[in-house]
């Protein structure tokens, strides 16, 4: 009788490892999609404008991080219920809604960003290897491109894409943490830094900020990558959650990089050209191992937005021009080699970029933006498409203050780029 009592209690342990091990995996892969967003738009670029940001800055300008993600999560979101209410690919969706040309004119757009950002991520990989291991930035830029263009002869690649991001947020967040912690910042000025204020001569880099944390593109690829999780594992359920995981890590990451610039940078007035300048300068300070470890973060913010930015750039001018838009499609891995190439022949042409030229390209995108962002919010209105997905009234609102503030943010930009 003990025996059996004790035979049943085993089974029932077990039954129950197995469920919580089941739905800790599902939890897991419901973030895949929001955690590729995180990955992809947390890239070199970003983290040398939020460095130049803190290093002129201090802490006063931590407020943006804030009110840049709250609008990314609620595009994101949009983005992702689209992937839920329809069965086509969103251009598709936007090809039988507006015309050919309407779809061609957003994936060529999207296509554009994309190739413009992705020398910067090709740079950044190739410096983060090279000054940690003393060699030449050329050798480390072709390694990753090719490596990464080997990913895409994977029969799963949305699988290999969603564990490969997942390894390098936890990889970036593990470094970047350990680093705020090493260098002790003062928590009262971070707590002040988030009372809005625009210090003088900050509004180039807050737009550049903008056009790279309100990413508007990777918001739309949203809906490919929700579409994409849904067909390899149907069993999981979209929540909101899922999203906000994504951008939450996102921000966390922005707003430590800017802390640790204003703690190191700013106190020193050190003046920030690349990502890379954080690394040495931490050096002095806290020795060979700081360094190192900003530089792995370096890497991963690097390598993961050469993989991701080249794979939404190339899946979305696929889908624009009539392809499929699926990962395992051969024309989609195609069009997501091209961008790889373009990046890496633009790296190893110009060897680096001057933060200047980051800028720039960071600005001018916010020129393409609005007209992207209001494709993605007109479908997510849209009650025949959307059906019971469609936008709360609260959502409109806010969705259209975001439209309007990157309408601002391209006036803005006219403004400071050709009119001063």
């Amino acid at each position: 009788m003990k025996v059996s009592e004790n035979n049943d209690s085993k089974s029932t342990a077990v039954a129950d490892s197995k469920s919580s091990m089941s739905a800790l995996k599902s939890i897991f892969l419901s973030l895949g999609p929001g955690i590729i967003i995180a990955a992809v738009v947390f890239g070199p670029s970003k983290m040398t404008i939020t460095s130049k940001l803190g290093s002129q800055y201090g802490y006063s300008l931590l407020w943006i991080v804030v009110i840049a993600m709250f609008f990314m999560a609620v595009f994101t979101i949009m983005g992702a219920r689209i992937g839920v209410a329809t069965k086509h690919s969103l251009l598709t969706t936007i090809r039988h809604k507006w015309g050919q040309v309407a779809a061609i004119a957003v994936g060529l757009g999207i296509f554009i960003v994309t190739t413009s950002f992705q020398a910067g991520n090709s740079i950044g990989v190739g410096i983060a290897i090279a000054e940690a291991t003393g060699t030449k930035p050329v050798v480390w830029i072709i390694t990753f491109n090719l490596l990464g263009m080997a990913l895409l002869f994977f029969r799963g690649f949305y699988k290999v894409l969603e564990k490969l991001m997942i390894f390098l947020v936890a990889l970036m967040l593990f470094a970047f943490l350990t680093t705020f912690f090493m260098i002790k910042p003062d928590f009262a000025a971070i707590a002040g830094g988030f009372v809005p204020s625009l210090a003088p001569g900050s509004l180039g880099l807050v737009i550049a900020f903008f056009a790279s944390s309100f990413s508007m593109v990777a918001a739309f690829y949203q809906s490919y990558l929700v579409q994409e999780r849904i067909k390899v594992n149907p069993e999981i359920k979209e929540h909101n959650s899922n999203s906000i995981t994504g951008i939450f890590i996102l921000g966390l990451m922005s707003a430590i990089i800017m802390i640790c610039a204003a703690a190191v940078l700013h106190k020193q007035g050190i003046n920030v050209v690349s990502a890379s300048d954080m690394s040495r300068a931490l050096v002095p300070l806290f020795g060979n191992y700081a360094s190192s470890l900003f530089l792995i973060g370096l890497f991963g913010a690097s390598f993961s937005s050469l993989v991701g930015n080249a794979t939404i750039g190339g899946t979305l001018m696929a889908d624009s021009l009539g392809h499929e838009s699926n990962l395992s499609s051969g024309r989609v891995k195609l069009f997501i080699a091209l961008v790889m190439v373009f990046g890496a022949i633009i790296a190893i042409r110009f060897g680096k970029l001057p933060l200047e030229l980051i800028v720039f390209a960071q600005s001018v995108t916010i020129f393409l933006v609005p007209f992207i962002g209001l494709a993605l919010y007109a479908v997510s209105n849209d009650e025949k498409i959307m059906g019971k997905h469609t936008n709360s009234p609260a959502v409109k609102v806010i969705g259209a203050i975001g439209l309007l503030i990157l309408v601002l943010l391209a006036a803005s930009n006219v403004n400071e780029l050709f009119l001063k």
